[in-house]
């Protein structure tokens, strides 16, 4: 489905001193850095599958995306998304493709929603038996249908964000890029959206490609993740995978009556608050069922809760490993 080989992506940014005389001396001279945005990255994506492509700010997430959309052109390298180079053939490619920017709409502020989908519908030239049944059936699941006639500068964030959604699947794409598409979102519109996304790619096997920095949509999405830092592609694979690359460590976490519980080898305090106790258990020296043995027989445990590493560990752990 998605083929990317040895892309590079420069930008040129201009550079100039402060000063009134320097901004003068700009207008007639103009000095340039080259950012590299990407740097010979490669990968594979098949159909059907969930990504989840993370990094830091100014990694090159969003270049990539917009090189994938067929938005800007690589200086170097070769790309094909189902069959088409998305910078050559735009016209034709972007009919099988849907993009939703959490920081750019594709709505008109000013129409009731449902103008902007009709406008849509022409722009992508989806017949009507299509679109109405695309309108009804997304508008349904996402709880929109009592708002498709206010404009969209009277919705909420949640609710603009869901239409995004619906407009970016009316024309029944193979394809989803979503950039950020729960950023300022409330628990529960992040909710409706994570359902509505998995939903969609396990009844129509559209390829999802999810930039984000939220990880708790990377968990409840994503069946593979890749890490991008300083234009490059650092890690590619499952969460579980990065899990074991980061830390195979266990927490517990309990709350007791009585004495503080000594610690064994292996075992090692992360917070400790009153009657609550956070451990780490290292499985290579001692079990967790060990662990919780040897806690019960120095005090009694009124709740107890065995986690792994959190993904937001994860990501910072990389970060500084990778110094990105």
């Amino acid at each position: 489905m998605i083929e990317v080989k040895h892309i590079t992506k420069e930008y040129k940014v201009v550079k100039r001193e402060s000063g009134l005389h320097n901004a003068v001396k700009a207008l007639f001279s103009r000095k340039y850095d080259k950012v590299r945005a990407l740097n010979d990255i490669s990968f594979k994506i098949d159909d059907g599958e969930i990504i989840g492509y993370i990094g830091p700010n100014g990694a090159g997430k969003s270049t990539t995306i917009k090189i994938l959309c067929g938005i800007l052109t690589p200086e170097k390298g070769h790309c094909i998304v189902d069959g088409y180079v998305p910078w050559k053939d735009r016209k034709n490619y972007v009919k099988n493709i849907g993009v939703v920017f959490g920081q750019r709409s594709q709505l008109w502020w000013d129409i009731p929603i449902i103008d902007s989908f009709e406008l849509l519908k022409d722009i992508y030239g989806i017949d009507s038996r299509t679109y109405k049944q695309n309108v009804s059936e997304l508008s349904q699941r996402l709880n929109l249908e009592t708002i498709l006639k206010t404009p969209t500068r009277n919705l909420s964030l949640g609710q603009r964000m869901r239409c995004e959604i619906v407009a970016s699947l009316l024309h029944n794409p193979k394809i989803l890029f979503l950039d950020e598409p729960t950023i300022g979102l409330d628990a529960v519109s992040k909710l409706i959206v994570r359902d509505f996304i998995k939903e969609i790619n396990a009844e129509k096997r559209t390829t999802v490609i999810l930039t984000t920095h939220d990880m708790q949509d990377i968990q409840a999405l994503t069946q593979r993740v890749m890490l991008i830092g300083k234009g490059q592609i650092l890690l590619d694979g499952s969460l579980e995978e990065l899990k074991k690359r980061v830390s195979d460590r266990k927490q517990i976490t309990i709350k007791h009556r009585g004495e503080t519980p000594e610690l064994c080898e292996g075992m090692y305090y992360l917070e400790q608050k009153d009657d609550k106790l956070n451990i780490s258990i290292d499985p290579k020296i001692i079990s967790v069922s060990g662990a919780i043995a040897y806690l019960s027989a120095q005090t009694e445990i009124i709740d107890l809760e065995v986690s792994d590493i959190s993904a937001d560990e994860i990501v910072a752990r990389l970060y500084r490993e990778y110094q990105i």
